[in-house]
């Protein structure tokens, strides 16, 4: 039968555990449109999405600045801060849309890596600069 003095040890250390399980956890990166997500647009989106550009005259989408980004198509938004799963953006580049619509159309799908940032950046609500 374990004495009391045994089971306080005990107790304390589970609970030491417990706190110290969250230690050493890094917080996510904050993501900015600056920063993380520009550097992506401008490499695989902005040849199609800038004025004259063929996704442009499609859609309407200007994709050169965060605040064109922002505005979106003709037909809406395409970026719900804080919503990936509705944003428009982040369907197309996931292959959650149609596959006629992938994004960037007529390429190499975005990596995983890519298309997870775009993502994250999103949800933590698509903020421009920090």
């Amino acid at each position: 039968m374990p004495t009391k003095h045994f089971m306080a040890l005990a107790t304390a250390g589970i609970a030491a555990a417990v706190l110290l399980s969250g230690c050493g956890k890094e917080a996510p990166k904050v993501l900015t449109y600056q920063a993380d997500i520009k550097p992506i647009l401008d490499q695989h989106c902005v040849e199609c999405h800038k004025e004259g550009g063929s996704g442009t005259e499609k859609s309407g989408l200007l994709m050169d600045t965060y605040a064109a980004t922002m505005r979106g198509t003709r037909f809406g938004p395409v970026v719900i801060p804080g919503q990936s799963i509705n944003s428009t953006l982040y369907r197309l580049v996931s292959n959650k849309a149609d596959p006629s619509l992938r994004m960037p159309h007529d390429k190499a799908p975005l990596p995983d890596e890519t298309i997870n940032k775009i993502k994250d950046w999103i949800d933590q609500g698509a903020k421009e600069e920090e």
